[in-house]
C-alpha cells in the first residue's frame, strides 16, 4: 500500500519525506485554506512538488467541463507529477475523459459508491478517492466500500487505482489496507499515531533504564 499525506503544510510533508514512507500528497482547496497561504495557491504546489517524488494531488475549483479542463490544463502544467483531482459528477467525467486523453491523470474524488467508482474509471480516472470517514459518520460500513471497488477493478483488469481517503485513525488504514486499497491518504496526526504504541514506549523506557544498571557507554 502506497502512503500519501492529506495536507497542504509544507514543514508536515517535508518531516515525513525524509523518512521515506510517502509516496505522493493529496491537496484541496479546504487545505489551503486552512495553511492560510498568502499569494498564488500554485506556488506552494510546486513547492510540494519539489520536496515528493510521487504524484501531487490538486483539485479544480470550477463547476463546468469548461472551467474545470482549463484550470486542469493549467494544473498539469505546474509540474509533470500533478495529479488533476475532479468533482464525481456529469460534468466532471466530461473532464476526465478529456484530460485523459491529453495524457493526465486524475483521481476522481467524493466518491461515495461503487457506481460513481466504476464510470469514474470508465471516463479514464487513475485514481479514484472513496471518502470512509464521510460513510461511516452516517452510519454506513465505509471499509466495505473499499472491498467493493477493489473487487470490481479485479474483475475486469481495470488499471484505475482506489485511493482511500477520509480516514480519521490508525484502525481506518489497517481496514483499508486489508480491503485491497492501493493507497491510503491521510493527516499528519493520523500518520503520527501510526508509529506510537505504548507497549513499545514502555520498552524502550526499560531498554534504557536496564543499560543504566550497566554503567557501559557505546
Amino acid at each position: 500500500m502506497k502512503f500519501f499525506l492529506d495536507t497542504a503544510n509544507v514543514e508536515e510533508i517535508r518531516e515525513y519525506q525524509e523518512l521515506g514512507i510517502v509516496d505522493g500528497v493529496t491537496t484541496n482547496p479546504t487545505l489551503l485554506a486552512k495553511e492560510k497561504h498568502r499569494g498564488d495557491f500554485r506556488d506552494v504546489v510546486k513547492e510540494i512538488c519539489s520536496i515528493v517524488d510521487g504524484p501531487v494531488n490538486a483539485e479544480v475549483i470550477g463547476e463546468s467541463h469548461g472551467q474545470m479542463f482549463e484550470e486542469g490544463m493549467k494544473l498539469a502544467r505546474l509540474h509533470e507529477n500533478i495529479v488533476v483531482k475532479i468533482p464525481m459528477t456529469v460534468e466532471g467525467m466530461k473532464t476526465v475523459h478529456a484530460l485523459h486523453r491529453e495524457g493526465i491523470h486524475t483521481n476522481v474524488t467524493l466518491i461515495f459508491t461503487a457506481n460513481q467508482a466504476l464510470i469514474a474509471a470508465k471516463a479514464g480516472a487513475r485514481y479514484v478517492s472513496p471518502f470512509i470517514g464521510r460513510l461511516d459518520d452516517i452510519s454506513h460500513f465505509g471499509v466495505e466500500l473499499i472491498r467493493d471497488i477493489v473487487t470490481i477493478y479485479g474483475n475486469y483488469g481495470i488499471e484505475t487505482e482506489c485511493l482511500a481517503a477520509s480516514l480519521r485513525s490508525p484502525t481506518h488504514v489497517v481496514d483499508c489496507a486489508t480491503a485491497g486499497a492501493h493507497i491510503a491518504t491521510m493527516p499528519f496526526a493520523v500518520l503520527e499515531k501510526m508509529f506510537r504504541h505504548p507497549l513499545t514506549d514502555k520498552g524502550i523506557a526499560q531498554f534504557l533504564k536496564d543499560w543504566e544498571t550497566t554503567g557501559a557507554k557505546i
